[in-house]
C-alpha cells in the first residue's frame, strides 16, 4: 500500500458499517462546512499565519539578521504555509 494515497469512494465502508466505526468515536461526524462557516475558518487560518510570520521575524530581528533575509525566510514560510491551507479540503 503507497504511503500517500488518495481514498476513494470505492474504499469508504457501507453506511451501516461506518455507523458502527463512529459509536466509539470521541465526536461525532460531521457533514460539510457552510460557505460562510469555511470563510470565516480560512479567514482565522490566514490571520494565523501573519501572526506566525510576525513572531519569526521579531525573532530574528532581535538576533539582529539582516532585513533582506528576514523578508526571504518570513515570506517563504508564509507562502508555502498558506498553499497547505488552501489546498486543504477540510477547511
Amino acid at each position: 500500500m503507497p504511503l500517500f494515497r488518495r481514498k476513494t469512494k470505492a474504499d469508504a465502508p457501507p453506511p451501516a458499517d461506518r455507523q458502527a466505526a463512529d459509536a466509539g468515536a470521541f465526536l461525532p461526524r460531521r457533514g460539510r462546512r457552510s460557505r460562510v462557516e469555511s470563510a470565516f475558518m480560512r479567514l482565522v487560518a490566514t490571520g494565523g499565519i501573519v501572526g506566525i510570520g510576525t513572531a519569526i521575524a521579531a525573532g530574528m530581528a532581535a538576533g539582529d539578521v539582516s532585513g533582506w533575509l528576514i523578508g526571504i525566510v518570513v515570506s517563504g514560510v508564509s507562502v508555502i504555509m498558506a498553499a497547505v491551507l488552501w489546498s486543504s479540503r477540510t477547511l
